[in-house]
């Protein structure tokens, strides 16, 4: 692995990333500075900045990402926070591990 690089799991809690994502399943997320349009990224809930969010990026534009959930409805997002800056990008998700029948890459994915 790339020095610099920081790897870190992640359970899923709610439902704002169905159906790519389900309640409990289990994440690996990288940090590689790459945040592009479709990726799955890691954020500081701008509600409570010690919680993590798992949102996908819209749009990268200078004034930083626009995230969405997959599942609107019960989706806290770019919609209501704004853009997040491009610096507040925890990581990237790019794996998920567990359920082992869910098991597989989860960057390329679309909803």
């Amino acid at each position: 692995m790339a020095a610099g690089w920081r790897v870190r799991r992640l359970e899923v809690t709610g439902h704002s990333m169905r159906p790519t994502l389900e309640e409990g399943d289990r994440l690996l997320m990288v940090r590689d500075g790459r945040a592009r349009p479709g990726d799955l990224v890691v954020v500081p809930d701008p509600r409570d900045p010690g919680r993590l969010v798992v949102k996908r990026v819209v749009v990268a534009s200078a004034a930083g990402l626009t995230v969405r959930g997959d599942n609107p409805r019960a989706s806290t997002d770019s919609r209501e926070f704004g853009a997040v800056p491009k610096a507040g990008v925890r990581g990237r998700v790019v794996y998920r591990y567990a359920p082992p029948a869910r098991r597989g890459r989860v960057d390329s994915l679309v909803p």
